[in-house]
């Protein structure tokens, strides 16, 4: 097995290093797993690089992917066949694989020219999930201690790879994600019949896991089980030396003062579920990222509209069209669940499993709960505003403080942030709506619909959304 290694290294060796960029980065552009770091560290003596919590991804490309990190495989090499990925082992594509120590180069030249501020690095599974977290762990080495990279990092964590190796990664980059892919075991083995949900889910609780011991370590305040305080602490992070044992690259230990630790994976981790492939309902998915979220203490839950770029009787056609539009309206409702106080179960139902495509999901709610509007702006709680189509967090204190010292009006709410075009009808003023409006679900959404229309026209092409554009979420 490991000479079969040392073969698939040496046959990707003699490619210029720029044609293998080009194949090892066009071969990520499926994963759409990149977004603001989250993490605020300045630059140190000696060092190189820094990372900026408002977002390491300051610039977004054509398709609304970052641009501002360097996006590749370590190798586009797999021995898994999952039936959606062009790196399928069954597929006939031109292979590539970087060295630990080229894509240390790259980087850090990358960074140096000002064209990136971090790096994402994924990998198809070459030889064994062991063998290639291997590779990314001596990666990783190289890139925080001998080229003293300080910038951000995402790495993903290759689910199979052992507790030792998810540990040393996790201690040396700023983000780790598992993809789960599917929101339901029956389309997991349908499409990747080498994964299960156990090998997906076990990775993603050992990172949780490790983050809050961390946090346990440094003091900050947190809730963990008694049952998994000591569960990983030998070999972890947290001992002076963090060594993974039967690399024969990584038999150096590196070795850190435990004031210079760095935290575990301080950006939290992230998934990605696939869309569009399978029959999973938009109520399926909702649900599976909503547990996530709980179980797995995830910052993000990423929707990737499936493109047809492989031919299986299992698969879409590949005239069919990109899924766009339904990825945008998960994400508008994934964006509802976090921070807009909605449940899933809310949203969607077994007897109403999917989004009406036409109208965000916050006017898809309100349309079918008129029970609860008007709202009256001057006695409603934070709650009922933020239910309230049009209206955000931000427009939502706005008018819980104003109000205490006037009254309120529509021109005053309006300049405040409510977004009037869809918020009158859900509205009232000291008692009166801004227009005569009919509280009558055909009605209103025939209304909201055609206030759509641009917005539906604009996403009828084939375009990769922005993640930060608003297109009537509040």
């Amino acid at each position: 097995m490991f000479v079969y290694n040392l073969f698939m290294i040496n046959i990707c060796s003699n490619d210029d290093i720029f044609k293998k960029l080009e194949i090892l980065s066009d071969a990520a552009k499926y994963d759409v797993a990149c977004t603001s770091s989250g993490v605020d560290r300045k630059g140190k003596g000696g060092m190189l690089g820094n990372s900026v919590a408002s977002g390491i991804c300051h610039t977004f490309s054509g398709d609304g992917r970052c641009i501002s990190l360097l996006k590749i495989l370590m190798t586009n090499h797999c021995i898994f066949d999952c039936k959606y990925c062009i790196n399928r082992k069954n597929n006939d594509i031109h292979r590539a694989c970087f060295t630990p120590r080229e894509i240390c180069e790259l980087t850090v030249e990358f960074y140096k020219r000002n064209y990136i501020e971090g790096l994402f690095l994924s990998s198809g599974i070459i030889n064994s999930p062991n063998f290639t977290m291997e590779r990314i762990c001596e990666t990783l080495i190289l890139l925080r201690s001998e080229y003293m990279f300080n910038g951000y990092v995402h790495v993903k964590a290759i689910p199979g790879a052992s507790d030792e190796l998810l540990l040393q990664a996790g201690s040396l980059a700023d983000r780790m994600s598992v993809n789960i892919e599917f929101p339901s075991e029956s389309s997991l083995k349908k499409y990747a019949p080498n994964k299960s949900f156990n090998l997906i889910s076990d990775p993603m609780k050992k990172i949780k896991d490790s983050i809050e011991m961390n946090r346990l370590s440094t003091g900050k305040s947190i809730k963990l089980p008694r049952s998994n305080i000591n569960k990983y602490l030998p070999g972890s992070i947290f001992n002076d030396v963090a060594q993974i044992e039967g690399d024969n690259i990584l038999k150096s230990s590196l070795i850190t003062k435990q004031a210079d630790i760095r935290p575990f994976v301080p950006s939290g981790q992230s998934t990605q579920m696939i869309i569009g492939t399978g029959d999973d309902s938009d109520y399926t998915i909702l649900m599976t990222a909503q547990n996530l979220y709980k179980s797995f203490d995830l910052k993000r839950v990423f929707y990737s509209a499936y493109i047809p770029i492989n031919e299986d009787s299992s698969l879409p056609n590949p005239d069919t069209p990109v899924p766009l539009l339904r990825e945008h309206r998960l994400y508008q409702a994934d964006w509802l669940i976090r921070f807009y106080g909605f449940n899933a179960q809310e949203l969607l139902s077994k007897d109403n499993p999917d989004f009406n495509t036409y109208m965000d999901p916050k006017c898809n709610w309100a349309v079918k709960h008129l029970e609860f509007f008007p709202v009256e702006v001057q006695t409603a709680d934070m709650a009922s505003l933020l239910r309230v189509p049009g209206i955000g967090p931000k427009a939502a204190r706005r008018i819980v403080t104003s109000r205490r010292y006037s009254l309120l009006d529509f021109n005053s709410i309006a300049k405040m942030g409510v977004v009037l075009k869809r918020a009158q009808y859900f509205l009232t003023c000291n008692g009166k709506m801004m227009y005569k409006t009919l509280l009558d679900e055909k009605y209103i959404t025939n209304r909201l619909i055609g206030l759509n229309g641009n917005e539906n026209r604009q996403y009828s092409t084939e375009k990769q959304l922005s993640l930060f554009d608003d297109f009537g979420l509040k």
